[in-house]
């Protein structure tokens, strides 16, 4: 064995270990709960825009978007457009490295790879601010119900283009929708690539964290991921991935499609 797959069998051993120890789980659960209650997510910004992610999700995002080399990434919910920004930056990064393979420059003005995002309401100055980044030229919204049929019809005909599709559902969160979500947008998701279902921990946290929400648990992204997957055995969870984040706002909703 070299000394890279060497260190790649140690990384693993290291995840297994994690994934084993309970104390680590639940301790790291307690942890998440109480930072949620001062906003965590809120505090971080992706070259300038407001992301409202945890850290280490944006990492694994980081690993997925390599390993899988899409060429269009759907998101639902937008908010700030930080996360929008995060993938187009991650998406301009992998044709750059794919053109000095081939000994080639980027015109950044066509770009080959694009973020496709959805928002029932795409407040003007997010928009502005979204049109107006450097990262623009990569990213389209649609502003409309994630869950309608017309905006569903809109975002298939755009997956039509594409042969690599990646999927993150990050809107409303209620059981109800984000399995309407599932429904509707998991089928897009290619062979290898990843449909990542966002804040399912709500289903991990105490009700009165969410006196103010339609969700909570019982209700929300993790209960509806959990009754997709019952009928749906092309996908499976990446336990590995929830095992070494330990803090994460997406437990058991990094789906792995295999087929």
């Amino acid at each position: 064995m070299d000394e890279i797959e060497r260190f790649k069998a140690e990384v693993e051993a290291n995840i297994e270990s994690l994934g084993r120890d309970g104390d680590l789980q639940a301790l790291s659960r307690v942890w998440v709960r109480e930072i949620s209650r001062h906003k965590y997510a809120y505090n971080f910004r992706w070259l300038g825009r407001p992301a409202i992610q945890f850290p280490n999700d944006a990492w694994a995002m980081q690993e997925i978007i390599w390993a899988v080399r899409p060429d269009l990434i759907i998101e639902t919910g937008i908010a700030h457009g930080g996360s929008l920004v995060f993938s187009a930056s991650m998406l301009a990064l992998l044709e750059l490295c794919d053109a000095a393979e081939r000994g080639e420059t980027v015109d950044p003005r066509k770009p080959a790879r694009k973020v496709l995002g959805i928002d029932i309401d795409i407040r003007a100055h997010n928009r502005a601010a979204i049109e107006a980044h450097p990262m623009a030229s990569r990213i389209e919204m649609i502003q409309g119900s994630s869950i309608s049929a017309e905006v569903i019809g809109q975002v298939k005909a755009i997956a039509a283009n594409h042969s690599k599709v990646l999927i993150c559902l990050d809107s409303n969160h209620t059981h109800e929708h984000v399995l309407a979500e599932l429904e509707a947008y998991a089928p897009l998701t290619s062979p290898g690539s990843y449909c990542v279902v966002f804040d399912t921990l709500v289903e991990d946290m105490p009700a009165d964290m969410f006196p103010d929400r339609p969700w909570g648990p019982g209700n929300n992204p993790k209960t509806a991921v959990h009754e997709y997957l019952k009928s749906h055995p092309e996908f499976t969870i990446d336990k590995a991935i929830d095992h070494k984040l330990l803090i994460s706002v997406a437990p058991d909703g990094y789906l792995r499609r295999d087929r």
